[in-house]
């Protein structure tokens, strides 16, 4: 489908990528992962045409639609958010006005016989079936569809783009791909601003729906659940791994390890060469054998051994001071802005040594109360810290306070004491701040070297109360391992906001799911949350279909209920499985004689007469548009019945 051969880019004397060739097959869904500044984003710019290699060459059919989403783009700030998602649709829509104009031709030419009538005739059913075939009719629900699963709400969709952040306007160029459908989608970094209903939706629409897909993320989860192939870049070089993240993690650590082994072999062979030439140099006997030596060490290629990953590194939070048993209690709180209210009568308390995640869909309030906490903005309720609380606060816009005067070493300096120091350079490079990048300016650093540089500041302050506000975002996959490690070590309380999965499992004991103007306490880890989300939609799905859900408080009971339903229970299951599968089968069959009708039509419409025949091209959409909405209903039975015999 699209083969990379041979290619090479330079900068400067730098060799970004040397000599790499892969070819991505139709389907498939890879995932393109390497350290920050590996030339995973230069690649995927490469293969979209947006730039050039220094050699080699991209090739693919002419046919081959790509679909680019880049970590920056620019939107357009007259249009709404509908407009500039129905762009994706700009195509089909100057098809078919051009089909207007060619119908309206025919209306008034009386040349029937000419070569140029029968010109107009076939183009005219060229588009429509065209225009079928792409879904002309049904491309506003399609629209909403995907906007909605993106985290839009539909008062959102007249909203001019310019009132959006910039994650937010990341959405609308997702959605406009998306709709698209390119035979090839290149996603860098998806799912830095989406929240964890949206990515889960994402992870849908790929599995499902998407066709080819090269994926740049450090969403380990996401990978895992969308990807089944792992393009590594190392050291400028491209190893092909056919199996998921996870698994590719596990073939690299024993590659590395091979890899040092035989390194060493070759360093011991070399080694002994030495000494042999060292020791015979000038005996005129052994000067044959000498040379010899001397030419097998001209030829040998030394072994190279993949990066070094710096996150083992061992970094821990500075001892602080002992907080009170309970560091936050929270007594009804409320706030509002106006008439918008975005959270009321939120109650929480928080013991000493918890660790807890605020989760939610994007605007439901999880950074507002943190602001609240912080007393940053005012609210209604009763707020109180614990005795002895000290709160080490980390947000997006904490990156602005650093001091740009300063270089990335002597931000960090300035902070860290005892035998930390020591190790700074370590830990600036376990955050992608190795090498020459230490001595940069603060003020020549990127937003995301900025968010990174704050956190690392705040690993080295002595807190007892952590409050992390999306503290992933910017971060590698090793970058995150080092500051989970160091959280999870952590002997004081934090509080996380985030959307990645990977990053809180294992790492938080408790869930506050905000959402709906409320917030919701759910205790376990964020697989056992998500589980039970699942749950929650089932139950919902009960509902509408006319049937009463237990409901209890006791947790302990609700899971005994999950592994095992009562006989009656069982009972109404499988009876409404039965009715499900009878209108799915009724469905299938309507379905099978619309395609048949259908069928029909566009025998007639290949004709002069059916294509300039507006009553029948007329049935033809009405039908098409009913199997659509028929298929629709298929696939929710479907999904229904699939549901109900996976929770028996």
């Amino acid at each position: 489908m699209i083969s990379i051969e041979n290619l090479s880019v330079e900068f400067g004397g730098f060799t970004l990528l040397n000599d790499i060739s892969f070819v991505l097959n139709k389907n498939e869904r890879v995932a393109l992962v390497g350290k920050n500044g590996a030339g995973k984003s230069t690649l995927l710019k490469i293969i979209a045409g947006l730039r050039r290699p220094t050699q080699g060459k991209v090739s693919y059919p002419k046919e081959i639609s790509i679909g680019y989403l880049p970590q920056q783009m620019q939107l357009n700030n007259t249009l709404t958010v509908k407009e500039e998602a129905a762009l994706a649709f700009d195509h089909l829509q100057k098809m078919e006005k051009e089909l207007e104009k060619l119908h309206l031709q025919l209306a008034q030419r009386t040349d029937y016989t000419s070569e140029a009538y029968q010109h107009i005739i076939q183009r005219s059913a060229d588009l429509q079936e065209l225009l079928l075939i792409s879904g002309i009719n049904n491309f506003e629900a399609e629209i909403e569809k995907t906007l909605t699963g993106l985290g839009f709400s539909r008062e959102d969709f007249d909203r001019p783009t310019k009132e959006f952040s910039g994650g937010w306007r990341m959405r609308i160029e997702l959605a406009k791909i998306l709709l698209q459908s390119p035979d090839v989608l290149l996603l860098d970094e998806p799912t830095n601003h989406l929240d964890i209903e949206s990515i889960q939706w994402l992870e849908n629409f790929l599995t499902t729906h998407a066709n080819a897909v090269i994926l740049v993320s450090h969403d380990r989860a996401f990978l895992d659940t969308v990807t089944s192939r792992t393009l590594s870049i190392v050291c400028g070089k491209i190893y092909d791994y056919k199996v998921s993240y996870s698994q590719y993690v596990e073939l690299h650590a024993k590659r590395r390890e091979q890899q040092f082994r035989a390194y060493e072999n070759q360093q011991k062979q070399i080694q002994k060469t030495e000494e042999f030439i060292e020791r015979f140099r000038y005996k005129p006997t052994k000067s044959n054998q000498v040379q010899s030596r001397i030419k097998q060490l001209e030829k040998i290629d030394i072994i190279e051994i993949d990066e070094v990953d710096n996150s083992h590194l061992n970094l821990k939070f500075p001892p602080a001071s002992r907080s009170g048993s309970f560091p936050l209690t929270i007594e009804n709180v409320s706030k509002s802005y106006g008439e918008h209210v975005v959270f009321a009568d939120v109650n929480m308390t928080i013991h000493r040594g918890e660790k807890v995640a605020f989760v939610g869909k994007n605007g439901a309030g999880k950074s507002t109360l943190v602001k609240c906490i912080m007393n940053e903005i005012d609210y209604h309720g009763n707020l109180k810290l614990g005795h002895n609380v000290k709160i080490g606060y980390f947000a997006q816009n904490q990156a602005q306070l650093l001091n740009e005067n300063l270089t990335v070493f002597e931000t960090i300096d300035q902070v860290a004491t005892g035998d930390i120091r020591t190790k700074i350079r370590d830990i600036l490079g376990a955050f992608m701040f190795g090498g020459e990048a230490s001595d940069k300016k603060v003020k020549t650093l990127s937003g995301g070297e900025r968010s990174r540089l704050a956190m690392i500041r705040l690993l080295l302050e002595p807190v007892n109360l952590l409050i992390l506000d999306e503290p992933t975002n910017h971060l590698d996959m090793a970058s995150k391992e080092v500051l989970k490690k160091a959280i999870s070590e952590f002997d004081g309380t934090a509080i996380i906001v985030s959307h990645d999965r990977d990053f809180l499992n294992g790492l938080i004991t408790k869930v506050y799911e905000f959402g709906e103007k409320k917030v919701t306490e759910h205790l376990g880890g964020i697989y056992d949350f998500l589980a039970k989300k699942k749950l929650d939609n089932l139950q919902q799905l009960e509902t509408s279909l006319n049937t009463s859900p237990v409901r209890t408080e006791d947790k302990t009971n609700d899971r005994k209920r999950e592994n095992k339903l009562s006989y009656q229970e069982q009972k109404e299951r499988n009876r409404q499985i039965r009715k499900l599968e009878k209108e799915l089968q009724e469905t299938e069959d309507k379905i099978t004689s619309m395609e048949e009708k259908l069928s029909s039509i566009e025998t007639e419409l290949i004709t002069p007469e059916g294509a300039s025949n507006a009553t029948l091209v007329q049935s033809y959409i009405d039908l098409k548009n009913k199997i659509t909405a028929s298929m629709n209903i298929w696939e929710r039975l479907a999904l229904e019945i699939e549901k109900l015999q996976n929770n028996q």
